[in-house]
């Protein structure tokens, strides 16, 4: 299992991204982040230039037009995830057919969380419910 949220707190000026894994080392492919410009959380094989060029592209482009630049050129896309918060709170998530089952993403203002080989879709809705629970969100999840 693997799930993660990416995150941004508009009074702090933060963002950040937690994630939990069954493989080892996790933290050293997912979270990406970068002060002023955004998040971003890649797993499910994980593609490292979904980090590195996401980052790139958010400092010129909003969430969503950053997630559709990083899917479009990727021929294994169907077995990615990727979570993204940009530097106004403004999020996107995909998730490929391809993912291992229980697999989804929600995605609310100034949030995304996304999760594979799941229980169930309660992981992630309980995520998304703390995130608003802690007064950080405030906008209906829109479900993947």
């Amino acid at each position: 299992m693997t799930f993660s949220i990416v995150i941004y707190d508009p009074d702090e000026k933060a963002w950040g991204v937690g994630v939990a894994s069954k493989f080892l080392a996790v933290g050293a492919f997912v979270p990406w982040a970068k002060a002023g410009v955004g998040a971003i959380a890649t797993q499910s094989l994980a593609n490292l230039e979904y980090g590195t060029k996401g980052l790139e592209l958010l400092e010129k482009y909003n969430a969503e037009e950053c997630l559709k630049k990083l899917i479009s050129a990727d021929p294994l896309k169907e077995k990615r995830q990727i979570g993204i918060v940009d530097s106004k709170g403004r999020s996107a998530a995909f998730t490929g057919k391809e993912c291992y089952p229980y697999a989804s993403h929600i995605v609310g203002e100034n949030y995304a969380v996304q999760g594979n080989i799941l229980a169930s879709e309660e992981v992630l809705e309980a995520m998304a419910r703390e995130a608003e629970r802690k007064g950080i969100i405030h906008e209906k999840i829109i479900r993947a």
